[in-house]
């Protein structure tokens, strides 16, 4: 279908809907005054922001050595230069090359290699666990066995975290012979793993009782030998008992012939780095400082986002400018984020934003169209549109055009508002602006209205939408849907979601179409739900029969679970678990007759399948299945 076709199709729909839900001759409310001539133009408070930006340069030592590999080839020139850069190299600073060279398996890996086989590096558990994440690619599968091996080899295992997040990059690229394999190395791990029946005994001890001397006494009694694996091993089995994991840490740390150091500083903080420890937290990073360590940043960007997770974004802001005054900097994209998280906020601290965007600024950097954008965020999140305006105006005097993003916050802004002509008049604005409206920014203006209870004139919107040639695509969709379903109108939905595939080939998002299923289902309307499944099966969107086996088994018919698994599968007949399935729902139910009928029905190989004919037999139904 060409697309003038597919967008008169469209029209028509949405007009459909218009015509005999919403009377046409139903004027919309008054029109308000332009937004943007309405907005006051007072000075924006924080007026560090309008200040002319000059870029600085600034230069320390983990960054420049970045730089160097970044900009160069491996080669004997580029480890001199390094050598003579860098001479020795801290477990902080390897962390932070090797995050920052994440996106170059290759380069990492010859960096670590380099530094661990002739700078003398010795490298830790969460060192390796940082390799092996940055290797398990398809284009690095190479280096990342081998790393894996000399991990093992050096006495290191892989701790079940870094297991389970490998092992899910795997699956999710398809990669089936690495996954056998990873279980495989994993599971004999745990089998020659020596050390974990000491861990396991020191963690009991620690867990058993409150700390008393009787506890020290007991650890002693274990002749443990200690080391940094160890100590870091024992604190992650620990990490849900964080005060007593602070307890075993400064124990080890009074054992004679051991000191912490940088690794188990980095280890301890992992696991206070919550709300029920946040106090402990901060003693802790001011003991790293005192003791002449940093906070590595793979550890930062762990604790931030736990922090950011768990909306801590008081101890967030203060762990980013904690970071930015050490040599180890969070990067433009934490920034970014730490900026997104705050404004997500039903009501976003601006004192927060400012901090954030103010420690940013003051390290030499100019602020970027993103942190810009982090600002303009909360701005408009808050309501805060005359500042949000001001904002506008000095990314234009730093160089940046506003754009959909830009935009599409003051659209989102006024929409949370419930300010919906305003909203509307944002994208009038756009357009004199040269800046056309994009799918992301009428979805959100949509989303608006439906969130409001204005679906009539969010359907407005989409016909306007559809006019200017911007097609609706699976998230508008979802969101339309979601309009018509929070007004109970579960037909009109249907009718929606039907139109937009069989018209305009569009292909719904899998969580669209369950949704649609069980609210159909919802209602008795069994046939429009198993039009839904076909439609799922056409698309190639996984088979969904959780609601229907349930809607059946209570309420349908023999007829019914036929049909249902003619819908099911792409073969001739769907696989024998199936029918096993349905025909337990209907014995769960006490429907023994229906299921007895429907076994009459199946093709053969079903009825002589031999789980099907045990669940027979254990019913008093001998003869069933013959």
């Amino acid at each position: 279908m060409n697309r003038a076709k597919a967008t008169l199709t469209s029209l028509r729909l949405v007009n459909s809907f218009l015509s005999t839900r919403c009377p046409a001759t139903r004027p919309l409310a008054s029109q308000v005054n332009h937004f943007y001539a309405s907005l006051s133009h007072r000075s924006f408070h924080n007026s560090y922001f309008l200040s002319t930006h000059q870029k600085l340069f600034f230069s320390s030592k983990p960054s420049s050595v970045v730089e160097l590999l970044l900009s160069n080839d491996w080669s004997d020139e580029l480890e001199l230069d390094l050598k003579k850069s860098y001479p020795s190299l801290t477990h902080e600073t390897v962390i932070y090359i090797l995050k920052k060279l994440d996106k170059d398996p290759e380069k990492a890996s010859d960096f670590f290699n380099w530094v661990c086989e002739k700078a003398g590096f010795r490298p830790s558990s969460s060192v390796y666990s940082l390799m092996l994440r940055i290797l398990v690619n398809k284009e690095s599968m190479k280096q990342f066995w081998v790393t894996l091996r000399k991990m093992k080899e050096e006495g290191f295992y892989v701790d079940e975290e870094t297991y389970l997040t490998l092992l899910g990059q795997f699956k999710k690229g398809k990669m089936a012979s690495d996954v056998t394999a990873l279980k495989h190395f994993y599971s004999r791990m745990l089998v020659e793993n020596a050390m974990e029946n000491v861990v396991k005994k020191v963690v009991d001890i620690v867990l058993e009782s409150e700390w008393t001397d009787e506890v020290e006494h007991e650890l002693e009694e274990l002749k443990i030998v200690l080391s940094d694996n160890f100590v870091i091993r024992v604190l992650k089995e620990l990490r849900n008992y964080p005060s007593k994991a602070l307890k075993f840490f400064y124990w080890v740390g009074r054992c004679s012939g051991y000191g912490h150091n940088a690794v188990t500083y980095n280890a301890i903080a992992r696991v206070l780095g919550r709300d029920d420890s946040i106090e402990l937290f901060w003693s802790v990073v001011e003991e790293i400082k005192s003791a002449g360590y940093e906070m590595d940043i793979d550890t930062y960007i762990k604790i931030s986002r736990q922090f950011q997770k768990y909306k801590m974004m008081e101890d967030a802001v203060k762990l980013y400018e904690f970071m930015m005054d050490g040599p180890f900097k969070p990067s433009v994209q934490d920034c970014s984020m730490l900026l997104r998280t705050i404004s997500a906020g039903d009501n976003p601290n601006l004192d927060l934003v400012f901090r954030v965007a103010k420690k940013y600024e003051s390290m030499g950097h100019t602020l970027s169209k993103a942190v810009y954008d982090g600002i303009h965020r909360s701005l408009t999140s808050a309501g805060r549109f005359d500042e949000a305006e001001n904002i506008m105006k000095v990314m234009r005097n730093a160089g940046y055009q506003p754009d959909n993003i830009t935009y599409s916050q003051v659209v989102f802004g006024l929409c949370k508002m419930r300010r919906l002509e305003e909203a509307c008049k944002v994208l009038d604005e756009m357009e004199e602006q040269g800046c056309l409206p994009d799918i992301k920014t009428w979805t959100i203006l949509i989303q608006g209205h439906c969130a409001a209870n204005e679906l009539e004139k969010a359907l407005m919107c989409l016909a306007k939408m559809i006019e200017k040639n911007c097609d609706v695509d699976a998230d508008l969709l979802d969101v339309l849907i979601n309009g018509f379903l929070s007004q109970r109108r579960v037909d009109g939905a249907y009718e929606l979601l039907v139109e937009m595939v069989n018209k305009d080939r569009l292909r719904p998002w899998q969580a669209t179409y369950k949704n649609m299923i069980e609210k159909l289902l919802g209602i008795g309307k069994l046939e429009e739900a198993l039009n839904l499944l076909r439609l799922m099966k056409k698309q190639n969107h996984p088979p969904f029969p959780e609601p229907f086996v349930q809607y059946i088994a209570k309420f349908g018919t023999v007829e019914d679970a036929a049909d249902f698994f003619k819908a099911l599968s792409v073969k001739e007949y769907p696989s024998s678990s199936a029918y096993l399935h349905v025909f337990k729902s209907f014995f769960k139910e006490g429907r023994h007759s229906e299921a007895k009928d429907l076994l009459f029905k199946c093709p053969h190989h079903i009825r002589k399948h031999s789980e099907i004919g045990k669940l027979f037999g254990s019913t008093g139904n001998d003869n069933a299945a013959s």
